[in-house]
């Protein structure tokens, strides 16, 4: 057992290793699930706060937490106002001087979560709002929540943030939806560059604050798939500001890295391009479209972050195709490897699966200590 994660996490990310790798699975949907649904976590876990789970099940946790330490305020002529509309429904509106967007979101019935039953964006008119609001927001550091975070996961992992989405993404994923800006990429693409450009030049803002914070592992927080983002769309709205971006946090010596989940096998061959220094949660068959090995070819020396597809924790996989699957990961990837689940362990995965994998990891370790 490591007794600082933290250090080894930052050690691995910024070449200080010595071999070692690390095991940071991710558990918040097993976690979210249960509690929703039960009140409780299960079994010996029964009362325990996220940090007392990792640390009883001996393993790193990746603690994007450290997102709230990021705040961002909105231009002073900008209202927002919320109405329940019944129990499930919440109307959120935004009102500007130029025009107001209005979206609803519905709770879902199984867990905490909430999904999109009307758009912020519906149409040109409602798009330009979208980009007036988000090309005057600023941002600040808070370094009060820097320091509660810290305490509160107390070494399990080194401090690290997701930065919002790219523009385009954000539109597919929470503005217009995928059909609606399918639509508008068709309808009205110079509207669209306009926002993203909006977008990129507002990250930039929060990228000096990036800089100038004691946070170096940053994440994209993209969700890249290739089903909405053949070659053509890649090459034209992520891969320059990818390219950008980079270039900007590594000017302050930051470990970037980017969300690619779901079907990527069209878009991997951009990888080495992408001025980044690792990718996190591909994943791998036979839960995703690509092998280990094709990932391997993609990224090279690049680090892969996570690689353990997450329905190998479910009692559907056996606990040897696990193992399987977790030792070729190492063997291809380590040192510039930190394993996690590719994306997240389920509410019916097998929690006790987590010990397992961090044994292999523990006997990988020694052996190269």
């Amino acid at each position: 057992m490591f007794e600082d994660f933290a250090k080894l996490h930052n050690d691995i990310c910024f070449n200080k290793n010595n071999k070692k790798i690390i095991w940071q699975p991710r558990i918040s949907c097993w976690i979210s699930d249960h509690m929703s649904r039960d009140g409780h976590l299960p079994g010996i876990y029964r009362g325990m706060t996220r940090p007392q789970l990792y640390k009883s099940l001996n393993c790193s946790a990746r603690i994007y937490e450290y997102n709230a330490c990021f705040v961002r305020h909105e231009h002073a002529d900008v209202i927002t106002t919320d109405e329940k509309l019944d129990e499930k429904r919440i109307l959120h509106t935004i009102k500007t001087p130029i025009g107001n967007i209005t979206t609803i979101m519905r709770s879902n019935t199984s867990n905490k979560g909430k999904y999109y039953e009307k758009w912020w964006v519906n149409n040109e008119e409602e798009l330009k709002i979208l980009e007036w609001i988000d090309s005057r927001a600023t941002w600040t550091f808070d370094y009060k929540k820097f320091n509660e975070i810290t305490e509160e996961w107390d070494g399990l992992g080194a401090p690290t943030m997701y930065m919002p989405r790219i523009g385009i993404q954000h539109l597919f994923i929470r503005g217009m939806g995928y059909i609606n800006t399918s639509y508008a990429l068709a309808d009205y693409p110079i509207l669209v560059k306009k926002y993203c450009d909006a977008i990129e030049y507002n990250q930039i803002g929060l990228m000096e604050v990036i800089n100038n914070s004691p946070i170096n592992i940053i994440n994209y927080g993209d969700n890249l798939h290739d089903g909405y983002l053949p070659p053509h769309i890649f090459e034209e709205y992520v891969l320059p500001i990818y390219q950008k971006r980079g270039q900007f946090l590594h000017k302050s010596g930051k470990f970037t890295h980017s969300h690619w989940d779901g079907d990527v096998k069209r878009i991997l061959k951009y990888a080495k391009d992408c001025e980044l220094d690792g990718i996190e949660a591909i994943t791998p068959i036979p839960q995703g479209d690509v092998s280990l090995e094709e990932i391997k070819d993609a990224l090279g020396d690049m680090y892969l972050i996570d690689g353990v597809a997450a329905i190998l924790f479910d009692d559907y996989y056996t606990e040897e195709d696990l193992t399987k699957q977790v030792e070729e990961a190492i063997s291809l990837f380590a040192p510039n490897l930190i394993l996690g689940i590719s994306d997240e362990i389920s509410s019916t995965g097998d929690i006790e699966r987590i010990r397992l994998v961090g044994k292999i990891v523990d006997e990988y370790n020694e052996s190269v200590t």
